[in-house]
């Protein structure tokens, strides 16, 4: 259990480093002279390093076990970025270190996912995963009005540095108090990067795979980059407000983690209870694009709505999960882990360049009713793919071994 509270803490980091660079816009902006491009960059180099980052995590996760993999980079490129950031002078320093934090943070939940589907019963994958998530998504309201309040009184170089400590000590206890789980090794498996080949020849994967590209996209894209400039343009908020406001959203995403990580077994099915969810999603975010100026209540609700609506990553990758061999678990989570993290960081520079060009001067409006629009049009694809996979339901997990039975 010590091990999964270190993996928890390493959680939080992760969802702190991904989210809280909206908060810190008008410092960056103001002492760095960030514009929103470089700022959209950045966010997307987080998750562009982090995504890249999955074929060497799963590899290392397969044939190193967890505990090294993620120790060892989270302590050397977590706490590296956080310092780099602390100590940036220019834009370019800021995307470097945002590259450095991506990955660092690479094999935390993957680390936990793989202990997780190696310990214990098919069944509890999703729940389990939901919790973790929940638990480190406090590094999501960390980085809200936490940090704003912090980076006020300190100054947010001197809270970057303090996380860059915290970041390599973490690693030093995940390498003191995680251990690996004994896995039965399959001398005819694939090894090394042709594995991940293997993953992607699984059919009953590929209508998944959009989603769980999509499903996290206007959550955290929205949370951790354009939530700040969007009520800074339309509403005129100041850090604090910001702060404030994308505390809720970041409360609902905890919240939607704990809910909807037993749906499956109340419902008895993933992919229905995904689809409803990622729906919700949409709708939300399409009022937005067609009310970019509605009042600060009202835009409060629509970001704690697609907060919570945008929690389902745990069910659909446990979806997913049932259809991947023992032998395959690192490498095809990691795979999946690809897919999500690389859409969101595709996104995140394709959102940067739909604002840019949807920008009018006078008219701030048009830039975010794009943006939300953008989002709301690429979930939707994701949902009608979707569509067409095949559910797995979680109490038939272990007795149907339905992996056995993938193409």
């Amino acid at each position: 259990m010590a091990g999964i509270a270190a993996l928890g803490i390493a959680y939080v980091l992760s969802q702190f480093y991904r989210s809280f660079l909206a908060v810190l816009t008008p410092a960056l902006t103001l002492e760095l002279g960030a514009t929103k491009t470089d700022l959209s960059f950045a966010s997307g180099a987080w998750f562009a390093a982090f995504a890249l980052l999955q074929f060497v995590v799963g590899v290392s996760l397969d044939k190193y076990g967890p505990k090294l993999t993620v120790a060892v980079m989270l302590a050397l490129c977590g706490g590296g970025g956080a310092l780099v950031f602390g100590l940036a002078t220019a834009p370019w320093m800021i995307t470097v270190a945002m590259a450095l934090l991506g990955a660092g943070c690479a094999p935390v939940l993957m680390a936990s996912i793989f202990i997780f589907a190696h310990s214990y019963p098919p069944a509890r994958l999703a729940v389990m995963t939901s919790w973790m998530i929940a638990f480190g998504s406090a590094g999501n309201v960390a980085g809200t009005s936490p940090l704003a309040a912090a980076a006020e009184f300190f100054g947010w170089r001197h809270v970057m540095l303090a996380l860059a400590a915290v970041s390599f000590l973490t690693g030093l206890a995940l390498i003191a108090l995680v251990s690996d789980p004994k896995i039965e090794k399959n001398p005819r498996a694939s090894v090394g990067f042709i594995g991940f080949l293997e993953a992607l020849r699984i059919r009953k994967l590929w209508p998944i795979i959009p989603l769980v590209g999509m499903n996290y996209a206007p959550s955290v894209g929205i949370l951790g980059l354009w939530a700040g400039p969007y009520l800074a343009d339309i509403h005129g908020a100041d850090s604090l407000l910001i702060g404030h406001v994308t505390l809720f959203m970041a409360i609902a995403v905890v919240t939607g983690s704990f809910v909807y990580g037993p749906l499956d077994t109340i419902f008895g099915t993933r992919k229905w209870v995904a689809v409803a969810g990622n729906t919700g999603s949409v709708l939300v975010v399409t009022f937005l694009a067609l009310f970019p100026e509605s009042g600060i209540a009202r835009v409060t609700v629509s970001l704690v709505l697609i907060g919570l609506f945008g929690a389902s990553y745990a069910l659909i990758m446990a979806h997913a999960r049932a259809y991947l061999p023992p032998h395959l678990t690192g490498r095809g989570m990691a795979l999946l882990n690809f897919f999500s993290m690389g859409t969101v960081g595709v996104m995140q520079f394709l959102t940067g360049a739909v604002a840019a060009a949807a920008t009018v001067p006078g008219k701030p409006a048009a830039t975010y009713s794009a943006l939300f629009g953008f989002y709301a049009l690429m979930l939707g694809v994701a949902v009608v793919i979707y569509l067409f996979s095949q559910d797995a339901r979680p109490e038939g997990i272990g007795k149907r071994r339905l992996w056995s039975r993938r193409r």
